[in-house]
């Protein structure tokens, strides 16, 4: 399970140290072999391989509509397979960088599963201007409470 925020910097050739928190489940789970993968939100999403396998599998199985399609082509097409190499790093293909509009200062935020992987200034202005109010939040919510 993959909780909390880490402010991380990319290195010159693209590559961001995956914090030690989170090393021991991901070569547990799937010896190092991670999926980057663009999000919709312009963010990028980082799933451990067994994780992602499934969700690919049901993209694969998706109808023909175009709303499908074009979200199986960002999600699929994008996708690409990292490793995390000997000082735990992970490089980050130049097309998701360019893509999240990634640069130096990011934020890898644990979503459960998976991490989403933001530029660190949107990551911060997304969280700003994030507000919840009663109209706001989906039906499944609707009386949830912490």
């Amino acid at each position: 399970m993959f909780r909390g925020v880490a402010q991380l910097n990319l290195d010159a050739k693209g590559r961001v140290a995956i914090p030690s928190k989170y090393r021991d489940e991901l070569m547990s789970s799937c010896q190092g072999q991670l999926i980057v993968t663009a999000d919709p939100s312009k963010c990028l999403l980082i799933y451990p391989l067994p994780a992602w396998e499934p969700i690919e599998q049901k993209f694969n199985n998706l109808g023909l509509d175009e709303r499908s399609r074009n979200l199986q082509r960002l999600l699929i097409g994008m996708a690409s397979e990292v490793v995390l190499d000997g000082t735990n790093r992970i490089l980050i293909p130049a097309p998701l960088r360019q893509f999240a509009g990634l640069n130096k200062e990011v934020a890898l935020v644990g979503q459960g599963a998976k991490f989403e992987l933001w530029d660190d200034a949107q990551w911060k202005f997304k969280i700003a201007n994030t507000t919840f109010m009663d109209g706001d939040l989906p039906p499944e919510l609707k009386g949830f409470s912490l």
